[in-house]
């Protein structure tokens, strides 16, 4: 039976929590309110992380190890204090989607059975231009987490040769996220190609750890930097995000100190929770370092010039004029 809807006032504004009681965490127990409550109780950061960003609702109605779906439009009944901002697609469709001005709006998204929360790139008064740059590290299966700390620091290193300051996390899930924030003035195409030779440069150094190879078949076992995370209506789960895993971990900012020892179980909505109300929060200064991609971008021209081209795109983008053949490389046809 489900429990009475019950009302929390956030930033003076009165948000509806439906089925308070209900278990959103089977293995701890843990309920839609407990979810409420912690993002309450990480505010500040959460809200650092998607703060008028148009932002996806991935749907966990049963809660946590059920099938998600995603809602890129906002539903017509909605708070009329609710922003939000028309986006546009690859395929040149359009959606009205969640842009958060405030934790009420966290608030509301989880009520729709929102675990984590999937912000694009960009802020709502400039859609075309991100003003961050998203270094996703994915683990290939057999991959020890290690690597994949190893691959962080190594990304550090490149950022900073390059005039940048990155601000890591953990992914909640597997692997590790760091973030940049830059100047908002080249748009998605500069962006993902920033990434992909800042990706093409760590695996220089590494090529028995990282790699950029976008068909799975090639990366063998080493940590994927994707940098098609930074196309186009791409999203990952933002700072002190709470992922869809029986603990409830989070993606939880971390020192550069804290990269070589940490462990991702160590983050989860108790641990997280009180970690912040202790004072530590690493992302806090992340919008005093706003960096520029012409270093980066510089370094793509060099390779281009030495002949590395542009990488896969993913499916649904149309092709490129500089892709290359956007065929699985065991499919090719030989000549």
């Amino acid at each position: 039976m489900a429990s009475p809807a019950t009302e929390v006032e956030v930033d003076g504004r009165p948000v509806r929590v439906s089925n308070p009681d209900k278990v959103f965490f089977p293995a701890t127990g843990a309920t839609k309110m407990d979810l409420v409550e912690y993002y309450l109780a990480v505010g500040p950061g959460a809200l650092r992380g998607v703060r008028s960003r148009p932002t996806v609702l991935k749907r966990y109605p049963d809660g946590q190890g059920t099938e998600p779906f995603f809602q890129k439009r906002v539903p017509d009944s909605r708070p009329d204090w609710l922003q939000t901002a028309t986006v546009a697609f690859p395929s040149g469709r359009t959606a009205t989607e969640l842009c958060p001005a405030d934790l009420a709006h966290i608030v509301w998204a989880v009520n729709l059975g929102c675990i984590d929360l999937n912000p694009w790139a960009v802020r709502r008064w400039d859609l075309d231009h991100p003003d961050e740059l998203r270094i996703d590290l994915d683990p290939q299966p057999d991959v020890p987490f290690s690597a994949v700390r190893e691959v962080a620091l190594l990304v550090r290193d490149v950022l900073a040769e390059n005039g940048l300051v990155g601000f890591p996390k953990t992914s909640g899930s597997r692997g590790i996220h760091i973030n940049v924030r830059i100047v908002a003035k080249w748009d998605f195409l500069a962006v993902r190609r920033a990434c992909l030779a800042l990706g093409r440069e760590v695996e220089r150094r590494r090529p028995d750890l990282a790699t950029t190879a976008w068909w799975k078949e090639e990366r063998g076992d080493r940590v994927f930097l994707d940098y098609n995370q930074n196309a186009r209506d791409r999203t990952v789960a933002s700072a002190y995000s709470v992922r869809d895993t029986p603990n409830a971990q989070v993606s939880c900012p971390i020192t550069w100190d804290e990269v070589p020892e940490v462990e991702l179980a160590e983050f989860t909505m108790a641990t997280v929770a009180q970690r912040f109300a202790s004072g530590v929060d690493p992302d806090a200064g992340i919008d005093d370092e706003v960096g520029s991609l012409a270093s980066l971008l510089e370094l793509a021209r060099r390779d281009e010039e030495g002949g590395l081209g542009d990488a896969p795109w993913p499916p649904n983008f149309a092709k490129q004029p500089t892709e290359p053949r956007r065929v699985q490389p065991s499919r090719r046809e030989t000549d």
